[in-house]
């Protein structure tokens, strides 16, 4: 407050008296995030790019009042999880469940509150089977996937294969029977016979140890 001494128009004192007031000017920051591709509008301009901006304004006493906006883009995510599982079974991927071969996505907010599209790339492997037939003679023996076996059948083995899904392998064995066969013959004494390949002149029993039609033993006698 400030008085100023004078005279007046009639030669008299004359008080003048200032009462003087000083406004302040003010100053504010807005701190705002933002996700990439959205947008934020500060005192009537939008910003879509991350950064510090200042606004000069008037405040509410008619002094400069600086806004000032501190702006932050966050980013969007993504990921790609790559999947394989047998045929009949299934893949659950984000609550949901799969079981055909195929790319699905998901949309989920990320850790920042953005958009996350999370894919499955998922395959389906095939189980496998496979049939081996063998042969073989009464007595011997066949070994199949560890197992040993004498006698005719169809004979099973679930494995897994090369992409690690069920494998059924079937073993159809058969026996083949020996053979024996008896031939009687006569001669007149100094007469000879051949019998497989070798000739006799003196009466006895011989035998023959051949293969017959099937590949096993055959004792001709």
């Amino acid at each position: 407050t400030y008085a100023a001494h004078l005279a007046n128009a009639v030669g008299c004192d004359s008080t003048a008296t200032l009462v003087l007031k000083i406004k302040e000017p003010s100053s504010s920051t807005t701190t705002a995030s933002i996700c990439r591709g959205d947008s934020y509008t500060f005192n009537g301009v939008t910003y879509t790019n991350a950064g510090t901006y200042a606004a000069h304004l008037a405040n509410a006493v008619g002094c400069d009042s600086t806004a000032t906006l501190v702006l932050t883009v966050k980013e969007p995510s993504s990921s790609t999880t790559n999947a394989s599982i047998c045929c009949g079974d299934s893949y659950t991927f984000n609550g949901t469940t799969y079981a055909t071969a195929g790319t699905y996505q998901a949309h989920l907010t990320n850790a920042a509150g953005c958009d996350s599209t999370a894919m499955l790339v998922l395959k389906v492997k095939e189980p496998s089977s496979s049939i081996i037939t063998v042969s073989i003679c009464r007595g011997d023996s066949y070994t199949f996937n560890g197992v040993t076996y004498t006698t005719a059948g169809t004979y099973q083995a679930h494995l897994t294969n090369a992409v690690g899904c069920d494998s059924t392998a079937t073993l159809q064995l058969t026996v083949k029977e020996p053979s024996i066969s008896t031939t009687t013959a006569s001669i007149c004494r100094g007469d000879s016979y051949t019998f497989n390949g070798t000739t006799y002149a003196t009466a006895g029993t011989y035998a023959a140890h051949l293969a017959n039609a099937v590949g096993c033993d055959s004792t001709a006698t």
